[in-house]
């Protein structure tokens, strides 16, 4: 079983920053892939970016060049840092950890990212 815990969000105006932290527990963290979702109101949730248990990253074309995503297995967690912040950006942000050994998927309960002047 992991368990993931989501922190870093919040109200901020555009073109501002934040970075978002998702720890992972219960689980040797090196065996998991970990990806940031967000859902917006009213639209699907869809993937933002993705870094696997290696360390390759990969990112939603609406976010290329603004975000970074990172993990330090250290300390069992996973960042995404957030630049040049737009009003679109605006949604609950999920963290999802895929084991690669157990093909088993776990989710954050998510943290609210809100961008507006």
């Amino acid at each position: 079983q992991v368990q993931l815990v989501e922190s870093g969000g919040g109200l901020v105006q555009p073109g501002a920053s934040l970075r978002l932290s998702c720890a992972a527990s219960g689980s040797a963290f090196r065996f998991l892939a970990m990806d940031w979702y967000r859902q917006a109101p009213g639209k699907q949730r869809e993937v933002v970016a993705a870094i696997t248990s290696g360390g390759s990253t990969n990112y939603a074309d609406s976010v290329k060049g603004r975000f970074t995503i990172s993990r330090d297995n250290a300390k069992n967690t996973v960042y995404l840092q957030m630049n040049s912040l737009k009003p679109e950006d605006t949604a609950v942000y999920y963290c999802k950890a895929d084991h690669v050994v157990t093909r088993l998927t776990y989710w954050g309960q998510g943290t609210q990212v809100t961008v507006s002047s």
